[in-house]
């Protein structure tokens, strides 16, 4: 199989709780369970997303390029890094979810401010992303468990 990692990163149009984080990730593990993708998303209470996609490279591009790009709920898609891989980084999980706080995501992605224009990222490799990343959700409390009220598929082997 041609094992692809694909990372990009959102911002929500309007308000997006519970439901519809909850929502989202019962469609996104339906499907993604289908095609052989396995992943994160990572999302901040002020709406903004990260998520790392991995399977079949086919699969993968086709989910962000046709489905996830298309989604008017969310604007300003940036692909962060994506290629080939050799494993992946959370193949227990079809969509695992972690909340962050928005200094979360700005750290993980080494952001900061460029000239008051917006935000630019460390050259991070892929590998080095996804290092950072499997230990930010390693750290807890991560939204996968049964007992949460987003998940209610045991998705962590």
């Amino acid at each position: 199989m041609d094992l692809y990692h694909l990372i990009y990163q959102s911002q929500a149009l309007g308000e997006f709780g519970e439901p519809a984080l909850a929502a989202l990730l019962r469609r996104g593990r339906a499907h993604n369970q289908a095609n052989n993708i396995s992943g994160v998303l990572l999302h901040t209470a002020d709406g903004r997303f990260l998520q790392v996609l991995e399977g079949p490279k086919t699969a993968v591009r086709h989910l962000y390029y046709h489905v996830i790009l298309s989604d008017t709920r969310h604007f300003h898609c940036q692909v962060i890094s994506e290629g080939a891989c050799a494993r992946r980084s959370f193949g227990g999980w079809t969509m695992g979810c972690r909340l962050a706080r928005p200094h979360d995501l700005r750290t993980l992605l080494g952001e900061a401010p460029a000239d008051g224009l917006g935000l630019t990222h460390r050259p991070y490799s892929r590998p080095q992303l996804l290092a950072l990343l499997e230990g930010f959700v390693a750290q807890g409390p991560a939204e996968m468990e049964p007992a949460h009220p987003l998940d209610s598929q045991p998705t962590r082997h």
